[in-house]
């Protein structure tokens, strides 16, 4: 079960957003880390703290293909982001980095600052007193998050097979 503040950001959030394309000259996840969001908050990376859930409306992560973008996101100690929906590959780019993503209509019931649980296995969202329930998270990507993304998910495989 995860927990934790919510950070609200509306629609079409594209990676540029999240990762400004100026800082994809590093790789080090704590430099990305320190520049998320802060096209449209300023200081993201010393306002958010660890365990934080980011809420967001439609077609979050669309915008140029970066793996830099999950990155960043979990450089914070953000460990999930609930959204309307994603582009698809911004989708695919966060699992392999091993960072959960929800699909659910959340964004106009709930205030930025307010706590919410999550239940990834379940795709179940609590806040107060409402409980939304999200589009269920394929059991293989369930895999990748817990095993730390799919590089590590890969060195467990080769390393079944020795």
């Amino acid at each position: 079960m995860l927990s934790g503040r919510v950070w609200k950001f509306g629609d079409n959030i594209d990676t540029d957003i999240i990762i400004p394309a100026r800082y994809l000259a590093y790789t080090d996840p704590d430099v990305l880390g320190q520049h998320c969001m802060e096209p449209l908050v300023p200081g993201f990376a010393g306002k958010v703290r660890k365990g934080d859930i980011i809420v967001a409306g439609s077609n979050f992560g669309c915008g140029s293909s970066r793996e830099h973008a999950p990155v960043a996101i979990l450089a914070l100690g953000i460990p999930v982001v609930i959204a309307k929906s994603f582009a698809r590959i911004f989708y695919r780019n966060s699992f392999n980095k091993a960072l959960a993503l929800l699909e659910a209509d959340l964004y106009d019931t709930i205030e930025e600052g307010e706590t919410v649980s999550v239940d990834l296995a379940a795709g179940l969202i609590r806040t107060g007193s409402v409980e939304v329930r999200a589009k269920p998270i394929p059991t293989f990507m369930l895999e990748l998050i817990g095993e730390g993304g799919l590089i590590n998910h890969l060195k467990k495989q080769l390393r079944g097979r020795q």
